[in-house]
């Protein structure tokens, strides 16, 4: 089986620019997240969707705006450019590479000693040799 994501409207709309909701999904007149649900629903050809960014969906969240309330989308500066780096023929020397030390190993639970099992409930007992299930003591 072959699993793979699920094909959503939102995954089209792009991060942080306004799309117009009718081009993306048509439907019935939606409400602008900002007017709430007090005001009459917008015709989706004047509403806006922006998919904002968050930090543990990866997907984001989308919300729909009406041309009063859509918010001022900054583009993000251009990096600055830089001169190109000279190399030296003479003085070019790979990096060092940085030495690797051996892991710490862990004793596997293979070698733990056995704990005691209570003969009626088959369940690991505590320290005090009583066992949490049927209270039998076991020795």
């Amino acid at each position: 089986m072959k699993i793979v994501a699920s094909a959503d409207w939102r995954d089209a709309v792009p991060f942080e620019t306004p799309v117009v909701v009718a081009d993306v999904v048509p439907g019935d007149p939606a409400h602008c997240v900002a007017c709430r649900t007090e005001a009459d629903p917008i015709p989706r050809t004047e509403l806006w969707a922006i998919k904002h960014r968050h930090p543990k969906h990866h997907d984001g969240f989308v919300r729909f705006y009406c041309a009063q309330h859509l918010p001022a989308i900054e583009k993000p500066a251009p990096a600055p450019v830089a001169a190109p780096a000279r190399k030296s023929r003479s003085t070019a020397r790979p990096a060092a590479r940085p030495e690797r030390t051996p892991a710490v190993r862990r004793s596997s639970s293979v070698d733990e000693a056995p704990r005691a099992m209570c003969p009626n409930c088959f369940v690991e007992v505590s320290a005090t040799g009583l066992c949490g299930m049927c209270g039998t003591q076991v020795v």
